[in-house]
């Protein structure tokens, strides 16, 4: 089942957000990880916010676990994201005049 995934990251900043997608590989607005559905980050007064949607909770915590933790704290994010995952009902992708 799709779920969407939220990151809240305290103490972090974008520059360290822009470090660890370079770490991953990705290029900012390019194909995400095979499983991830959609992705987005913003600064919040207190670091980052990111939210995901993915396939499965299963294949985010994986990657999760594989990636985004190692590589945050190889940026030297201060402390693992608050977590809230949701199941969803409905998401869109891009259309076709996108």
């Amino acid at each position: 089942m799709p779920v969407a995934i939220i990151m809240e990251f305290n103490g972090a900043t974008l520059a360290q957000y822009d470090e660890v997608i370079q770490k991953m590989g990705l290029t900012p607005g390019g194909p995400g990880p095979a499983c991830a559905i959609s992705h987005w980050v913003a600064a919040t007064d207190a670091g980052i916010l990111v939210t995901d949607v993915w396939q499965t909770r299963e294949l985010y915590d994986a990657f999760a676990q594989d990636q985004i933790g190692p590589f945050s704290t190889e940026a030297g994010i201060p402390e693992p994201p608050t977590l809230t995952y949701h199941e969803l009902h409905n998401y869109f992708t891009a259309g076709s005049d996108a």
